[in-house]
């Protein structure tokens, strides 16, 4: 509840532009679903797990930056 009420302060008071999620947790969406209505851009990092659908809807970009574990790197 904590991280929404920050995404929510952040947002209402325009400190930030964009706020990276890692949550796949579609506990986090009335908060995403603000933070888009006010301007603000939503990435997502869930870490390589199930995003809940009704949050994907909520989200501007699906970004997994790092590898996925036991991915075979390339040299």
């Amino acid at each position: 509840m904590r991280i929404g009420l920050d995404i929510a302060s952040i947002t209402l008071k325009k400190q930030a532009d964009t706020i990276v999620l890692v949550t796949g947790d579609s506990d986090f969406v009335p908060a995403a679903k603000l933070a888009r209505r006010e301007g603000v851009r939503i990435i997502l990092d869930p870490l390589w797990h199930n995003v809940a659908p009704d949050l994907h809807e909520h989200i501007d970009l699906l970004h997994c930056p790092f590898p996925r574990p036991g991915a075979k790197q390339m040299p």
